[in-house]
C-alpha cells in the first residue's frame, strides 16, 4: 500500500489571498465567505488518485495538518471523504471522521514531559500585552496565538522555556509553542505502523512539514521550503513553474506508475 501524507494549506489548498488562476474550486467557507480553493487540475488529479480505473492503483491519501478538528472539517474537496486524517500536528487521528481515542491518549503520553513548559508558556502569553488574539491550548497538545512583534515574543519565550523539549516559533503574527515530541514526522512513523504501509510519500511547504518529509520514503518539498532547508536526497523539489499542489500530485502518480 502506498500512503500519501499531504499538508493542506499552501500545499493542497490555497487561501483567497493567493492567485491560483481562474480555473479553481472553492473548498472552504467560513462565516459565509469563500476562503480556500483548489485548482481544477488539482481536483482532477485527486480524483484520479482516489478513484482510479483499477482498484489496486489507489493511493491512500491522508491529510496531515496542524489544523484543529473543526478547521479541518470545514474543508470539502469534492472527491469523497478521506478514510484517515491526521490533525492537530499529528496529535489526533480521525478515522472516517471520528477521533481515534487511543491515538490521542498516546499523543498525550508522548508529550507528558512537555506539560510543565506548556503551562508556563500559557501563563506568560496570557499576560503579554502584545497578544492580539485569544490564547488557544489546542487539545492540550500545543499552544497557538497571534502577537504583535512576534519575533521579540518568541525570543523572550526562548529565554525562559526549555527549548530542548518545546519548540517556540512564529509564522507571521502567529506564535506557536509545540512539544518537540509532537511533530508530523512522528505522526507519519506512527501511522506507517498503524496501517502497515509499504511506501510512504509526503508533501509540504512549511517548517511544520520538515520532519514529515524526512520521515517519508519520498518527500516532496515546496520550492520556498527547499530553498531555506538542507533536505536529504530522498526529498525532492518540483519545478516552481507549476502550482505546487499540481506538481506534487503529478509526482505521486508518477511514483505509483513506477511501482
Amino acid at each position: 500500500m502506498i500512503v500519501f501524507h499531504t499538508d493542506l494549506d499552501n500545499t493542497l489548498i490555497y487561501s483567497y489571498k493567493h492567485n491560483i488562476g481562474e480555473q479553481k474550486r472553492c473548498v472552504e467557507i467560513y462565516h459565509e465567505r469563500e476562503i480556500s480553493y483548489i485548482t481544477q487540475e488539482t481536483y482532477r488529479l485527486l480524483q484520479k488518485m482516489m478513484k482510479p480505473e483499477k482498484c489496486h492503483d489507489q493511493v491512500l491519501v491522508v491529510p496531515t495538518t496542524t489544523r484543529t478538528i473543526e478547521q479541518y472539517q470545514r474543508i470539502h474537496l469534492g472527491v469523497g471523504a478521506f478514510s484517515y486524517a491526521l490533525v492537530c500536528n499529528g496529535g489526533v487521528l480521525l478515522v472516517d471522521g471520528k477521533e481515534d481515542k487511543k491515538w490521542y491518549q498516546d499523543s498525550l503520553q508522548r508529550i507528558q514531559d512537555s506539560t510543565g513548559e506548556l503551562y508556563k508558556a500559557l501563563k506568560l502569553l496570557d499576560k503579554d500585552m502584545r497578544r492580539i488574539f485569544e490564547l488557544r491550548f489546542i487539545k492540550e497538545l500545543f499552544i497557538f496565538t497571534k502577537c504583535e512583534q512576534p519575533e521579540t515574543v518568541v525570543a523572550e519565550l526562548k529565554e525562559v522555556l526549555n527549548t530542548e523539549i518545546v519548540e517556540i516559533f512564529h509564522n507571521g503574527v502567529k506564535v506557536y509553542v509545540v512539544p518537540k515530541a509532537l511533530n508530523k514526522g512522528t505522526a507519519v512513523e506512527r501511522f506507517r505502523d498503524y496501517i502497515r504501509a509499504d511506501f510512504v510519500i509526503a508533501a509540504g511547504d512549511s517548517t511544520f512539514d520538515i520532519s514529515m518529509l524526512e520521515a517519508a520514503d519520498q518527500g516532496i518539498a515546496a520550492p520556498e521550503l527547499a530553498q531555506c532547508y538542507p533536505f536529504s536526497q530522498k526529498v525532492i523539489c518540483p519545478s516552481a513553474e507549476k502550482i505546487f499542489a499540481e506538481a506534487a500530485l503529478e509526482r505521486v502518480l508518477r511514483i505509483k506508475m513506477i511501482d
